[in-house]
C-alpha cells in the first residue's frame, strides 16, 4: 500500500464549512498520515484551532512563486481576493486554490493525495488508505458528459487542451470533476512537466495566463491522454461522494433525502457552498456537534423524521 495524505485548500469565508469537514474527518476517517490545509497567509491564525498531530496548516506563500503576490486585504477593490504579477493579468482566489491543490500534491511527502474541498464532509467510517493507497490510483470519470457547447466545462476543456498540447478534441468528452478525488504525486509531476513543455513557460505562469481551467479536468485528461499514466490508474464511474451541484438551497428534509440516496459505497457528501444551504442545518442533520459523535444518527441508514434532529510539522 502507498502512503496517503488528505489535502484541502481553503480560506476565511469557508471556515465554518471547513470546520464540518475537519470534524467529520476526525470522526470517521482512518488510513491517512496527514491532512494538509493550505490557506491564505492572513487566514493562518483563523485556522490554527484546527491544527493537530495529523493536521498541518500551511500558508499559501510557502508554495506560490515569488513573482505572484497577494494584494493586501485593505487594498482589495472587490469581494474577490486578488493576486498580482508582472507576468500575467490579476489572478483571483479561485484560481489560486486550484494552483495550491496542484502544488500541495507535488510537495506532499506521501505518494497519493485525496483532495477534499471545504464543502465536503464524511458520514461513514472509511479507510481512505485502502481506497487511495492501492496499487492503482482511483480515477473518477463521468463518461461523455461534456458537450461542445457546455458553457463552463467546454471552455475549461479547450483551455486544458492548449495547456497540454492536445491537438484534436472530440465531443462529447469525459468529465473528471468530482469530490474526494485521489491524485498520484508522480502523475501530477508529469502533468506539470507536460504543461511547461507545451506552453514554453513555468506551469504556474501558464495557468495564471489562461485562467479558464479546472484542476480536476486537467489531471483527468492528462491521464486519459497518456497510456503510461492511464495504466497506473483504476478508472471508475462510481464516486465515493454524493453531491449537490445545483445552486438551489437545501432545507433539512432535502439534506436528509441526499443521505438516504447515498449508496453503501458512498461515504462523503458535498453540498456546494454556492447553494447557500445553511451550515447549521447541515450540522444539525449530521449531528457532528453531539457528544455521542459516533452515534447511529450520523448514518444515513438511521435517518428518521425531522424531530430526531432538533437542537441537539509543516511541509
Amino acid at each position: 500500500m502507498h502512503s496517503v495524505a488528505l489535502l484541502t485548500a481553503s480560506y476565511a469565508k469557508d471556515i465554518e464549512r471547513f470546520s464540518l469537514l475537519s470534524e467529520s474527518i476526525d470522526t470517521w476517517l482512518t488510513g491517512y498520515t496527514r491532512h494538509y490545509v493550505l490557506v491564505n497567509d492572513e487566514d493562518v491564525p483563523l485556522f490554527e484551532r484546527f491544527r493537530s498531530d495529523k493536521r498541518v496548516i500551511v500558508p499559501a506563500s510557502r508554495y506560490l512563486p515569488k513573482w505572484l503576490w497577494a494584494l493586501p486585504p485593505a487594498l482589495q477593490f472587490s469581494n474577490r481576493r486578488v493576486w498580482l504579477s508582472l507576468l500575467s493579468s490579476p489572478v483571483h482566489g479561485w484560481h489560486i486554490q486550484q494552483i495550491l491543490k496542484i502544488v500541495g500534491v507535488l510537495n506532499a511527502p506521501e505518494l497519493r493525495v485525496c483532495i477534499l474541498d471545504s464543502d465536503n464532509l464524511f458520514f461513514r467510517e472509511f479507510d481512505v488508505g485502502q481506497y487511495a493507497g492501492a496499487e492503482k490510483t482511483p480515477l473518477f470519470v463521468t463518461r461523455q458528459a461534456i458537450s461542445a457547447d457546455a458553457p463552463l466545462h467546454g471552455l475549461w476543456l479547450r483551455t486544458i487542451d492548449q495547456l497540454l498540447g492536445v491537438k484534436e478534441r472530440s465531443f462529447p468528452a469525459d468529465d473528471y470533476v468530482g469530490n474526494a478525488l485521489v491524485w498520484d504525486k508522480d502523475t501530477a509531476r508529469a502533468m506539470t512537466d507536460a504543461i511547461t513543455s507545451a506552453t514554453g513557460v513555468n506551469w504556474v505562469l501558464a495557468l495564471c495566463r489562461k485562467k479558464k481551467f479546472s484542476e480536476y479536468l486537467l489531471y483527468g485528461h492528462f491521464v486519459a491522454n497518456s497510456l503510461e499514466h492511464l495504466a497506473t490508474h483504476r478508472v471508475t464511474e462510481d464516486s465515493i461522494a454524493v453531491s449537490h451541484w445545483e445552486d438551489t438551497r437545501l432545507d433539512r428534509p432535502a439534506i436528509e433525502a441526499l443521505m438516504r440516496a447515498a449508496s453503501p459505497e458512498q461515504v462523503a457528501l458535498c453540498i456546494q457552498s454556492y447553494s447557500s444551504t445553511s451550515i447549521d442545518d447541515i450540522r444539525d442533520v449530521f449531528r457532528l456537534n453531539s457528544r455521542d459523535r459516533r452515534g447511529p444518527s450520523l448514518s444515513p441508514d438511521h435517518i428518521g423524521g425531522a424531530a430526531e434532529f432538533e437542537a441537539p510539522k509543516t511541509l
